[in-house]
């Protein structure tokens, strides 16, 4: 009996067709499996491991960065002016303190915050050796190394704003040597989300501890562009599809009145005494001016630009 219910086993476990809960597998085999992957995508083919191959080449490369070049290094020197470079952000790479300096309120908390950036370095230094650093100027104990200013190149302000899919929005600065200007125009892009400021790189404000402080810390996330020649750089900029807008006393039309503002737009800035130099005024696509009931003959560089800036703001608001 043993002997026949193993054999019934053995022909039930042998049986052909379906078994019992195979029906939906018998369903997906049926299924279709789609389109063939493409060469590139299937495992063991020629072209998939070309594909991975040119993949970790690209990834290996280093983006291409264009440069504006380096300003030169700083050094703030004072109590004072070094706590408020500290506080204001500017960026240093050294704080350097007399030795057996008096340890006055304003020395503890310009270490306290050299300390709490923690990449800043601290050196004790004697007396003459401070002396020499800053050609014999009253640096009451305290000096501040500030490194060069890395620039950025002027396409790489339009580049970055077409590659967000926005109209770039530039300011141009002509003949503004202040720091303090430069600071102002710079903190005034960024709050109108402005991609950047260009200047010139001769005979033009840069990028020192005074306008890192104006700037109010904005500095540090709005580029600035350094061009050598300012009117060439403003012909690249139309080429590219950029309307260029001068500021002056002696422009056609209302800045309220320039539809332009609303797209690519570079606006260009000059001088509170001399203006717009007459090679760049003469490269400008407009010329516009700012009314004022108020009978003032100019603006500083810093407000003129805010007023521009906020027109053409409000236009893509719009």
């Amino acid at each position: 009996m043993a002997g026949n219910s193993q054999r019934r086993n053995r022909r039930t476990s042998n049986k052909k067709g379906a078994t019992i809960g195979s029906g939906g597998q018998r369903r997906k085999g049926l299924e279709g499996k789609g389109p063939t992957p493409k060469a590139e995508a299937r495992k063991g083919h020629k072209a998939f491991r070309v594909s991975n191959a040119m993949a970790r080449n690209v990834a290996k490369r280093k983006p291409v960065v264009r440069r504006g070049g380096k300003g030169q290094s700083e050094m703030v020197v004072g109590r004072n002016p070094v706590f408020e470079a500290l506080r204001d952000g500017v960026p240093a790479t050294t704080l350097y303190v007399q030795q057996f300096i008096d340890n006055d309120e304003r020395v503890r908390e310009a270490l306290n915050l050299a300390t709490g950036r923690g990449n800043i370095n601290i050196m004790e230094a004697p007396r003459p050796e401070l002396d020499r650093m800053t050609n014999g100027l009253n640096h009451q104990g305290l000096v501040l190394q500030v490194p060069p200013y890395e620039y950025a190149h002027p396409e790489d302000l339009v580049t970055a704003a077409f590659d967000d899919h926005d109209d770039p929005l530039i300011v141009a600065l002509d003949g503004i040597t202040d720091p303090r200007n430069l600071g102002a125009v710079v903190r005034s892009v960024s709050a109108f989300g402005g991609h950047g400021v260009v200047v010139p790189e001769r005979r033009a404000a840069g990028m020192t501890a005074g306008a890192w402080k104006t700037s109010a810390g904005t500095a540090a996330r709005t580029p600035v562009a350094r061009a050598t020649n300012l009117t060439r750089c403003l012909e690249q900029y139309q080429k590219a599809g950029v309307t260029v807008v001068g500021l002056s006393a002696d422009g056609d039309r209302d800045v309220h009145e320039l539809e332009e503002l609303g797209g690519p737009v570079v606006i260009v800035v000059g001088s509170e005494g001399k203006g717009l130099s007459r090679l760049v005024g003469e490269t400008c696509d407009f010329l516009v001016r700012i009314p004022m009931p108020g009978g003032a003959e100019s603006l500083n560089a810093g407000v003129a630009a805010g007023v521009v800036l906020y027109e053409a703001a409000r236009r893509r608001m719009a």
